[in-house]
């Protein structure tokens, strides 16, 4: 990651995480490419909680200055840039994925995007580690082929 020591408020792990991470745009634009395999600005434009386009070129733009996202040209459309998550955003996969869990528990109008999990045959570490490979090759929780609900599926109809 790269050197953040002159933004920092202080030396807690916590408040280091919040500088990095703590906005709410940036937590989204992070889950569109676990869970749903957006990769470009359009798509992230076109979540449901209706990003203003200058917020997203902002934050986009912040998350690869601190070394959670890289950009691309996209290969067959110049036009547009492929984002995709360092290893340093892929180690926030368990982070995004407690919060999840804990919005589902805590409001239950949120809780059937976590319905997945109950379906699961499959210890969390090993869950974070599979998303965490999946999303590293370019697919997501939820969406594209080889996605992680498929290779679930699959495992389970192999035992």
């Amino acid at each position: 990651m790269r050197n953040l020591k002159p933004n920092r408020r202080s030396n807690c792990p916590i408040s280091f995480s919040l500088d990095v991470i703590g906005d709410s745009w940036s937590l989204l634009i992070v889950r569109d490419i676990i869970f749903t395999g957006k990769k470009t600005f359009g798509e992230f434009l076109a979540s449901d909680e209706g990003i203003a386009r200058n917020i997203l070129t902002n934050r986009l733009s912040r998350l690869e200055t601190m070394g959670l996202i890289t950009k691309n040209p996209h290969p067959t459309d110049k036009r547009k840039d492929l984002y995709k998550l360092t290893e340093d955003g892929l180690d926030f996969i368990p982070v995004i994925f407690e919060l999840s869990a804990w919005g589902a528990k805590h409001e239950p109008e949120t809780s059937e995007a976590q319905a997945w999990l109950a379906d699961v045959q499959i210890d969390k570490e090993s869950l974070i580690q599979l998303i965490k490979e999946t999303v590293k090759n370019g697919g997501s929780v939820f969406a594209g082929p080889g996605n992680v609900i498929e290779q679930l599926k699959k495992r389970q109809q192999s035992q």
